[in-house]
């Protein structure tokens, strides 16, 4: 084998479509653009979005305002009234404890106890944040709050 007997498989390559050379070739006189319109003119490139010049459905709607902060922390949420009904009383709630008594699904960037409802048990709960509810709640019953 030399390299002037390599060929391209059969099937793999097409001739190049000679378009605007007259009847004989069936693609003359309108070139396979059809007859009139935009898009039949030569030199005519439509943006993305471009609607005809109507207002495009983009400009319809209002920007949204404000950003997004990237650095934002987001926390699991507990109430004190979970902790009541699955902890006994003198137990330490942690982060494995809810994980294992599936209070929580999963840790994102940490637990946040919150104090809705009521508790009647002394609990050492050991947490990334409370609520200024939740800590008056637990600390009332005789337990302790541990700040992680």
């Amino acid at each position: 084998m030399r390299l002037h007997d390599l060929k391209p498989n059969p099937g793999s390559t097409h001739a190049r479509k000679r378009v605007g050379r007259g009847p004989g070739s069936g693609h003359g006189t309108t070139a396979g653009r059809g007859m009139n319109g935009q898009k039949s003119r030569s030199n005519v490139g439509i943006k993305l979005g471009f609607e005809g010049g109507q207002t495009p459905l983009y400009r319809k709607f209002p920007h949204k305002k404000g950003f997004k902060n990237i650095n934002r922390k987001e926390f699991v949420v507990v109430n004190v009234a979970k902790l009541e009904e699955v902890f006994d009383a003198g137990s330490e709630v942690t982060t494995q404890a809810l994980l294992d008594t599936k209070c929580i699904n999963g840790v994102k960037d940490g637990v946040k106890i919150l104090g809705d409802g009521e508790l009647t048990k002394a609990l050492t709960v050991k947490a990334n944040k409370f609520s200024a509810e939740a800590i008056k709640k637990i600390e009332a019953c005789g337990g302790k709050v541990e700040v992680i």
